[in-house]
């Protein structure tokens, strides 16, 4: 009968209704969620887009990657560890020429009592200006000129520090000084530019990659130490050691551009680099057509919504290089051992004390964070850097011949070790902890600007240590 063949279907197009709306007899959203968890998510999603994850990370290429990122962070920090390593050779282009004497241990002269912190205070202030340009603007550039043209021209200005060994610039010390500034200066522009770029793009990648950046950069200072001893244990001389060094120095360089070419094409690599193309906001808005899609758009970064997130950790992070450079290395490469004069107090004291301790401290802490990643509060790690400014006047008051205001407090040799290892190892220990939790504090899209500014933090913190250092000179 037709009739009972309409009401079936009717009956029928009603039961389909009711799989999809429900039973109820009350009004029921096309969008509905299964539980009350979900529905409070629904709540909150109507009122704020979701940032989800979309991850097709490829198989191969992770080790590779992290290798060159350890690789990349010791090149970063290559120009700054030779150029103070080499304290000798520097000692030795600026002594007082008038007098036919090698004896580096004679009263140092006004270049040679400046040449340190004029050094970390070009150094710093040039590297800083630049890192605060690369955070603000270092978008307009690409990553391969950040990365390839710094690193060549941080290779050919090594090149003619090296040549300037050769050349006897007795007669000319004023005129090598600003030459060898206006050198520290534009290696710093480029170190602090590519370092920019590197820390901005290790942002991208998982917490470990951070960790490999600054491990690297402690590695680097490991190993610029231990090539200093090598050399000197040649006895040599000043000026064949610094020439083997600034050698090894550029042949660093090089692989590291080697190494990042090769690295600019791992689809690993890629993959994380077009960040921004795998992380997107979804619009949580319900839609009455089952099969409509959400909409995927790209996520754009905000300076001031990301500073007002991570400040505290930029602040902490200032503070801790501002202490470390206050006294380390212009403040610590004036100390000298309680013992005479010995082939380890003349020639190893220094370079093994002042330069490999800490770096091996810097390194371990570095290490230590990325293992431990605590505290994760802000506010403890700021106050364990507040407190980590005690170690300032003992520094200060520790064991040299260049006192003429303050008393010599810490005299023993293993009691200014001692400070330097527990220097060094927390110095090492908050630069990981807050370069780690400052791009966990913010979006996805939000990580590279953060570690940006991170670096730039850390920079300003050298600048105003660097400073200091010079009223902490002059107070010995």
């Amino acid at each position: 009968m037709p009739g009972t063949s309409d009401t079936r279907r009717l009956v029928d197009a009603q039961d389909e209704d009711d799989e999809i709306l429900g039973t109820e007899g009350s009004f029921v959203p096309a969008f509905r969620p299964h539980d009350h968890q979900a529905d409070e998510r629904c709540l909150l999603e109507r009122q704020q887009d979701e940032v989800v994850l979309v991850s097709n990370e490829p198989a191969s290429g992770r080790l590779f990657t992290y290798l060159v990122f350890y690789l990349l962070g010791i090149g970063t920090m290559t120009p700054w560890n030779f150029f103070v390593t080499a304290e000798d050779y520097w000692k030795y282009k600026f002594r007082n020429a008038s007098i036919n004497n090698t004896d580096l241990d004679e009263e140092l002269t006004p270049l040679q009592k400046s040449f340190t912190c004029d050094l970390a205070l070009t150094a710093t202030i040039s590297g800083t200006t630049f890192l605060l340009l690369n955070a603000i603007y270092g978008h307009h550039v690409s990553l391969r000129t950040k990365m390839l043209g710094t690193l060549w021209m941080i290779l050919i200005l090594f090149g003619v520090t090296t040549g300037f060994v050769e050349v006897n610039t007795d007669t000319w010390q004023e005129q090598f000084f600003l030459i060898t500034l206006i050198i520290v200066v534009l290696l710093n522009i480029s170190a602090a530019t590519m370092s920019g770029a590197l820390y901005g793009v290790a942002g991208l990648f998982p917490s470990e990659f951070i960790t490999a950046v600054v491990s690297g950069q402690a590695l680097g200072g490991i190993l610029t130490a231990l090539a200093f001893i090598l050399v000197l244990a040649f006895d040599t001389g000043p000026n064949t050691t610094a020439f083997i060094f600034f050698i090894v120095g550029g042949v660093l360089i090089l692989l590291c551009i080697v190494c990042y070419v090769i690295l600019a094409r791992q689809p690993f690599f890629r993959y994380y680099l077009e960040g921004g193309d795998k992380y997107k906001i979804i619009r949580a808005v319900p839609s009455h057509d089952r099969n409509e899609r959400a909409e995927g758009l790209p996520l754009e970064p905000i300076l001031r919504q990301v500073m007002s997130k991570i400040y505290l950790h930029a602040i902490s992070l200032a503070l801790l290089y501002t202490t470390t450079l206050s006294v380390y290395p212009a403040v610590t490469v004036l100390m000298q051992s309680e013992y005479g004069h010995s082939e380890w107090t003349d020639v190893y004291y220094l370079p093994v004390v002042n330069y490999l301790i800490f770096n091996c401290g810097d390194y371990f802490g570095r290490l230590f964070a990325g293992w431990l990643e605590r505290p994760t509060n802000q506010n403890t790690s700021l106050l364990f850097i507040v407190v980590r400014m005690a170690f300032v006047p003992f520094f200060l008051c520790s064991n040299s011949s260049e006192h003429n205001f303050l008393p010599v407090l810490v005299k023993h040799d293993y009691s200014f070790i001692a400070m330097m290892v527990m220097f060094a190892l927390s110095n090492g220990y908050f630069t990981n902890i807050l370069l780690i939790m400052a791009p966990k504090s913010v979006k996805q899209h939000e990580k590279e600007l953060a570690s940006s500014i991170m670096a730039a933090a850390l920079s300003c913190g050298m600048a105003v240590g660097s400073l200091l250092s010079l009223v902490f000179v002059q107070m010995l």
